[in-house]
């Protein structure tokens, strides 16, 4: 079914805009149908909102927002209390305007004076909002038409001739006021257009996804600082790494990177998802993301690329880094040398398996308690399938006896078990083991092939890494 373009538009409905010139900022407002006793100044700056100003009825029964200094451009929150009623407004360069409004029907009784943007952006709106039942209308003759395939046809045409016309409207605006904040907030909600994709179906499908990934910013300046405050970027940004993105490590760090790279330029927008994108995949729950962390820690922290950072921040982040680089996916596990009940010692990289599955535990975790029916249970499925359980028992010195007490109690003494009595090997740093249960799935060459799972999904896992090999040994 045919839509109108203008509908992407819809969860602007509410948009208001300002311009602004002298220093600071001063706003008036007249609300009818409002007797609050105050209102509230927010802003949108990444997925939250923000207070920033408030301001009382004052003796013209108005209501005055006001501030030495500019506000950062974008889009702004105006919250009528109690209820939280709100209609938004654009802050440009010229912040001094006054509005009249209703609080029943504020985008379609709204008056700015002082704001060329408030007027473009408006008279786009009433226009939209005079074309939408227009619209609507044509869905339902459509609906009712079902089987008529001629007048169907002529519906068609009517809808597409009304999507031409907001389209010409959409450009015109945007040609005629290039630097506008409402021209790059109409333009940055303009849908992508496709060509037509050959093919089979499958085929055309993975065409538009690519065609997508290409030209996703094609209408959104990252480089625009105004737009890290609107209601949108950062829902646009989030779905272009998290559905637009393969979900590996590499192109996720290359898509970070084009995201950075353009918004340079917005020091408020680069600092903002940098940081985010550092926090988002240093407390990834998915498996091998921290080589994202890492990339971002090497190349933006390591590298300057990051002043605002105190020294003591900057001093944890690359040391996390540091940490966690040898630990990533497809990396060769750190060897380690630990000893056996009878003293012997025995290395990592001398186990001799298709398979090793590295488990530090404690006998006196809670967790690992929970988790030994379920890795005996392991055990005892893969044992013959080419998978050993190296199990390192996080104690040393006087606890050591507890440890091998709870193996003989458990009865799971047909595990590779190993400790170190002084902790020479320095596997509690090496490994990064802040937490028990921890474990990590090593292929013959000690690769470290997954990591950091739970014990009831081992088995799965595991099923898993050896079905993808068997294939992969197949001609």
């Amino acid at each position: 079914m045919k839509k109108l373009i203008f509908l992407a538009l819809s969860f602007f409905m509410m948009l208001n805009s300002g311009v602004l010139a002298q220093d600071g900022y001063r706003m008036e407002f007249e609300i009818d149908n409002f007797s609050g006793e105050e209102l509230y100044l927010g802003f949108y700056y990444g997925d939250k909102q923000y207070l920033k100003d408030t301001a009382r009825i004052n003796e013209a029964g108005k209501y005055v927002f006001e501030g030495e200094e500019k506000l950062p451009g974008g889009v702004y929150i105006v919250v009528m209390p109690p209820s939280n009623q709100i209609f938004q407004i654009l802050m440009d360069e010229d912040q001094q305007f006054s509005v009249k409004t209703d609080s029943l029907s504020s985008m379609e009784t709204m008056q700015v004076t002082g704001s060329k943007e408030n007027k473009l952006f408006y008279d786009y709106m009433q226009f939209l909002n005079a074309k939408r039942p227009v619209n609507q209308e044509l869905q339902q003759q459509k609906q009712a038409a079902a089987g008529d395939e001629q007048k169907i046809a002529e519906i068609d045409a009517t809808i597409e001739k009304l999507n031409k016309e907001v389209r010409s409207y959409q450009l015109n605006l945007i040609e005629e006021n290039p630097n506008s904040l409402a021209a790059a907030l109409i333009k940055a909600n303009i849908p992508v257009e496709f060509p037509d994709f050959e093919g089979t179906e499958e085929e055309q499908q993975e065409q538009k996804w690519r065609h997508m990934q290409n030209h996703y910013f094609d209408n959104i300046d990252l480089s625009d600082p105004r737009l890290a405050r609107t209601p949108f970027l950062f829902q646009r940004i989030d779905y272009y790494i998290n559905s637009l993105t393969v979900q590996h490590p590499d192109t996720i760090a290359q898509a970070i990177d084009y995201i950075l790279e353009k918004a340079k330029p917005a020091e408020d927008t680069y600092k903002y998802y940098l940081i985010h994108f550092l926090n988002e995949y240093a407390s990834s729950k998915v498996v091998g993301f921290d080589a994202v962390y890492v990339h971002l820690a090497e190349n933006y922290y390591g590298k300057g690329m990051a002043p605002w950072t105190e020294q003591e921040a900057l001093d944890k982040i690359l040391d996390n880094a540091k940490t966690l680089k040898p630990l990533l996916i497809g990396k060769v596990a750190p060897d380690i040398q630990l000893e056996k009940r009878d003293g012997s010692k025995i290395s990592l990289h001398d186990v001799d398996s298709e398979y090793t599955v590295l488990y530090f535990w404690r006998y006196d975790c809670g967790h690992c308690k929970k988790s030994t029916p379920v890795m005996k249970e392991f055990y005892e499925k893969f044992k013959d399938r080419g998978v050993e359980l190296m199990a390192v028992c996080v104690k040393f010195t006087d606890d050591i006896p507890e440890c091998w007490k709870y193996i003989d109690e458990n009865e799971i003494g047909d595990w590779l078990h190993t400790v170190d009595t002084y902790l020479r090997s320095k596997y509690t740093s090496i490994y990064d083991v802040k937490t028990t249960p921890q474990m990590y799935i090593l292929n013959k060459d000690k690769e470290i092939i997954s990591k950091r799972i739970g014990a009831e999904q081992l088995e799965e896992v595991m099923d898993k890494i050896i079905e993808h090999n068997s294939k992969g040994d197949q001609p």
